[in-house]
């Protein structure tokens, strides 16, 4: 069983809709991250970086408990466990791999700085504002060009790099980005949406959009996100 701890965000719902894809039976336990219940010791046990999604999967190697936190790490670990998803021979398996590395250290740092700063900053920086609209720009611009060579992004298949990927890119108004103008994109992205796997994992914790509270704001990225860590 993998027990996952999660909330309904891009990279929770990376491991929902890898869950639904695998069929990898699991059980989901909400994080509430609005409320600061990253910040209880039990999840900082399973995630010291006080970050969801994190996992428990019951019965790991040797059939031994393994508790695992970081999206990319997790959807790896998914795809071994299932053999689904991440190809084995080497040069494929690891243009899968360089592709979610990509998601990890790019799409979702600059989309998310792009969406804070669009979205969330009390007050309006417009330095900030045009330096993550413009990168949001460019990271949608290397995308649309990968995706004129190839039906997925890492190849002709779909993987857990379209996965990773995916659930960044749902909001592209709020990054700063006109989706049209990437036209490749915007075709795997309805590709990817009609899914039945998608669908569901992209149910699961689903979150309606609304603005955060003064107190939700201070949890998510103000002083309160530090004291866990100064106790």
């Amino acid at each position: 069983m993998i027990e996952t701890y999660t909330w309904g965000t891009p990279n929770g719902h990376k491991i929902h809709i890898m869950l639904e894809e695998t069929g990898l039976p699991y059980t989901i336990h909400p994080v509430d991250i609005r409320q600061g219940e990253q910040f209880s010791p039990a999840f900082l046990q399973i995630s010291p970086n006080n970050k969801i999604p994190a996992i428990i999967d019951t019965e790991g190697p040797e059939n031994k408990p393994l508790a695992l936190f970081e999206s990319g790490a997790i959807l790896l670990y998914l795809a071994e466990k299932s053999g689904y998803l991440l190809p084995s021979e080497t040069a494929s398996r690891y243009t899968v791999i360089q592709w979610l590395m990509f998601q990890m250290a790019t799409v979702g740092p600059m989309l998310g700085q792009a969406h804070h700063f669009l979205q969330y900053a009390p007050e309006s920086l417009p330095y900030a504002i045009t330096r993550y609209s413009n990168e949001a720009n460019r990271i949608y611009g290397v995308i649309n060009t990968k995706l004129a060579e190839t039906a997925y992004i890492a190849g002709n298949s779909y993987s857990i790099a379209d996965i990773a990927i995916f659930p960044w890119l749902r909001y592209p108004d709020k990054q700063g980005v006109d989706i049209t103008l990437y036209p490749n994109l915007k075709k795997w992205f309805d590709k990817i949406t009609e899914r039945p796997a998608v669908m569901r994992g992209l149910k699961i914790l689903e979150q309606t959009p609304r603005p955060f509270t003064d107190e939700e704001k201070n949890i998510l990225f103000g002083k309160e996100q530090y004291n866990p860590h100064q106790r």
